[in-house]
Parts: C-alpha cells; sequence; structure tokens
C-alpha cells in the first residue's frame, strides 16, 4: 500500500522509513512565518530562556495585519518586531507595504514543493498550492520553533477530493471552496490533509489554487495540498532558485474519505453570516442590500481576482450608497495592477484603493463596519464582529460576485452582470 502527501513528506523530514497517522514526528521546518504578532512571539520567545533565534534564516516575518500602525500600541509592536529582527538577524523581514505575509512568502521565494511551512497564522495552508506541507500553529509553538529550529507534529489523515469538469463562465475557484465548505461543514476536515486532484485543479491558475488551500482552513484542515506540475514550476521559476525535491501521493496511497464534485454546472456561491459553512447558490441571496463591498484579502488579493472584478467595472460606476474597497494582496500585485490599467479601471468606478495588507478583513481598520451594515466580501471569514461591529453581516464571495453587487447595490449574480 502507498502513502498520501502527508504520510510521504513527514515520514522524509522526520527521517523515518513510514509513518502512519496519529503518529508524532519530529520535524525541521523550512520555514517558519510570523507576522504583526511576532511581538507577542518574541516576549515568548525570551521567556524561555535563550538568546538567539535557532536558525535566522529559517524565520520569514511580514508585517500585514494593522499596517500602517492605527494606533500607539500598534506602532510600539511594530517598533518590537524590528529591534528583535536587526537583533537576531533575520534576513526576511518584510515591513510595512510589502503585502500580506500569504501573498508575501512565496512571492520572495519561501514556498517551494517539499518545503515544510508552519506559520503562526490559521491561513498558513495557502502554501500547499505550491506543494508544501504548511500548517498553522500557535505563538507558543512558534517561539519554541524559533528557539529550538524544530516542531512536534502529529501525522494528519488525509482526503481526498477529486474536482471534475471546467468551470463556467464567472464561476472561480472561490466559488468551489465555498461549495465545497458548505458540504463538508466547518468541522469536515478537522486535523486531515486535503489533497486536490482532478482536471478541473489541473486547469486552475496558482491564484485560483492558493484560495483553494487558504480556504482550507474553514473546514479545519491541518494542511492542503495540490501536487505541483507544470504551472507550479513556471510560477516558481524566478522566485526560487535553490533545487527542491517534490512530494506526490502514492497511487494507491489510502484515505480517510475520498470526495468527488463536479463544477461544470456550480453556480456561484455565497456564504452567509455569520459562519462560513453556510452556504448557499447566489440564486438564494440575490437582491440582498448591501452598504459596502471588499475585494482583496489573502484569499482573493491576487492579480487576477482585481483584473476579474475591473472586467465588469471598466466604464460603469458603483452605486451612490456603496463603498468598494479594493485591498491587493502586495506590493507586487499593485504595481502589477497599475501598469495593467486596473487600478485607473477599480478607482474610475468608484473604488477607494488600499495599501496591501489585512486592515478590513480583521476588523481592525480601514473599512470597520456600523450596526446593521452589510458587506460583501471576498475574504475567507465572515463571523460576527469580524469586520468590526457584532451587529453587522458579512456574506461571502467570488471577486466577479462582489464587483456586479457593487455595481448594482444589491448582491447580484455575475452571470447576469452586462
Amino acid at each position: 500500500m502507498g502513502y498520501t502527501f502527508a504520510e510521504k513528506i513527514l515520514a522524509r523530514r522526520a527521517g523515518l522509513a513510514h509513518v502512519a497517522p496519529g503518529q508524532i514526528v519530529t520535524v525541521k521546518p523550512d520555514r517558519l512565518l510570523t507576522h504583526d504578532n511576532t511581538a507577542d512571539i518574541s516576549r515568548k520567545f525570551r521567556k524561555i530562556g535563550v538568546d538567539r533565534v535557532s536558525d535566522p534564516q529559517m524565520n520569514v516575518i511580514v508585517l500585514d495585519h494593522v499596517v500602517p500602525a492605527a494606533d500607539e500600541t500598534y506602532a510600539t509592536n511594530h517598533k518590537v518586531i524590528r529591534e528583535f529582527v536587526v537583533e537576531q538577524g533575520i534576513p526576511a523581514f518584510y515591513d510595512v507595504g510589502e503585502g500580506i505575509c500569504h501573498q508575501v512568502l512565496p512571492e520572495k521565494g519561501h514556498a517551494w514543493p517539499g518545503a515544510v511551512i508552519v506559520g503562526s497564522d490559521s491561513h498558513t495552508p495557502t502554501h500547499g498550492a505550491f506543494g508544501a506541507f504548511a500548517a498553522g500553529i500557535g505563538r507558543t509553538e512558534a517561539a519554541a520553533v524559533m528557539a529550538t529550529g524544530t516542531i512536534w507534529l502529529r501525522v494528519p489523515e488525509s482526503i481526498k477530493i477529486v474536482l471534475t469538469g471546467a468551470l463556467p463562465p464567472r464561476v472561480s475557484a472561490k466559488d468551489v471552496i465555498l461549495h465545497i465548505i458548505g458540504r463538508l461543514k466547518a468541522d469536515g476536515a478537522t486535523y486531515c490533509s486535503v489533497e486536490f486532484m482532478g482536471e478541473a485543479i489541473a486547469a486552475l491558475s496558482m491564484s485560483g489554487r492558493m484560495t483553494l488551500t487558504n480556504m482550507s482552513a474553514e473546514m479545519g484542515a491541518k494542511n492542503a495540498v495540490v501536487a505541483p506540475d507544470a504551472i507550479t514550476r513556471a510560477w516558481l521559476e524566478r522566485r526560487v532558485t535553490h533545487p527542491y525535491e517534490e512530494v506526490h501521493a502514492d497511487p494507491d496511497a489510502h484515505y480517510a474519505r475520498v470526495l468527488e464534485f463536479d463544477v461544470s454546472d456550480l453556480a456561484p456561491q455565497i456564504a452567509k453570516p455569520h459562519t462560513v459553512d453556510n452556504v448557499v447558490p447566489i440564486t438564494e441571496v440575490i437582491g440582498v442590500r448591501i452598504d459596502q463591498a471588499l475585494l482583496g484579502t489573502c484569499t482573493n488579493g491576487r492579480l487576477e481576482d482585481l483584473r476579474a472584478a475591473a472586467g465588469l467595472l471598466r466604464g460603469k460606476h458603483i452605486a451612490p450608497n456603496v463603498r468598494l474597497l479594493v485591498l491587493p494582496a502586495s506590493r507586487e500585485v499593485l504595481l502589477a495592477a497599475i501598469s495593467e490599467g486596473i487600478v485607473a479601471d477599480l478607482v474610475t468606478a468608484g473604488a477607494t484603493l488600499l495599501n496591501p495588507g489585512c486592515g478590513p478583513c480583521l476588523g481592525a481598520h480601514q473599512g470597520c463596519m456600523a450596526p446593521a451594515e452589510v458587506t460583501i466580501s471576498t475574504a475567507n471569514r465572515n463571523f460576527k464582529g469580524r469586520m468590526g461591529s457584532k451587529n453587522a453581516f458579512i456574506y461571502l464571495g467570488s471577486p466577479a460576485t462582489v464587483a456586479a453587487s457593487a455595481l448594482a447595490g444589491v448582491i447580484t449574480d455575475p452571470r447576469e452582470a452586462a
């Protein structure tokens, strides 16, 4: 019997012939990702009683959650991180404006097939889109990894999700993953390794694949992965210059569950308040009034996403009662969108362009909601209070859905937009 992706990569990194689900292994991660919470992690690190991080090259630190700093507390935390980076000689530090950690890390060459990545952020599984084992961990665990250079991991059970067919026009990877989460529910893949396969996966861009792995956290996955192929290698070609070894699941691997979804007739999907698994076809919520539309975040702030929205908004103007916030995932994405004329199209249509970062997604600044307000968002979470008020309402959808809705002032099916 063969082995799954997670079993193969964790066995190799633990120096073992094979491992089984439930087994605890000790591995040395290739990268430890942290962001604004590094200030807290660095304090926990000092309490361990060591002076230096185990491996400065392992650390990737990105300031992205509240950037620029919204108040003195956030500014002080940023200052603590900058001083820690200099003190510890950490080269992979990306300051305010570089972008969201899950976009910046692969852009800067810190994700590759066969890598083991842990991060103090729940959406670290994003990097499985590149064939890496990528998992979120807690702040105390992150401090321990800084100090020791190693981590204990429990080998997860694996779920294979096969996507067949071809996506219809104006239906995207965001609709696919919302549909899957709606079917599996928030706990459907708890502490599992999710492997995405099938012809529909092979046709997806890296942006689409990152959307799938990013939101796998919303069904409880420990990690999610897309096997590397020519699309992966082409994206990484000028970013990762060192050799790497791809890890592929064996054809006869055993999975806890095998699920198949035909996406050929999939409609745009919406996650209704206040849980991500409260998913319905868009036809069930058409006409819901909105006050705000958010395009971007680590889920859908890539060039492909901005391009899809601009295609609907070009030459038009958003509804007078709507605020459209545009949040590019990184400086690289922003510059490409400027060069392509996408930013001009969006701003001319009435959008407000924000600097790359996470602000409105977590309700820290740059787009908080008032009581009773409604937002349609491309982000990954819609919990009560996520974007400010606990009495506000967040609907999740694709970039095309957000753009079409911003134009109409109500939730709108992008397939019906002119």
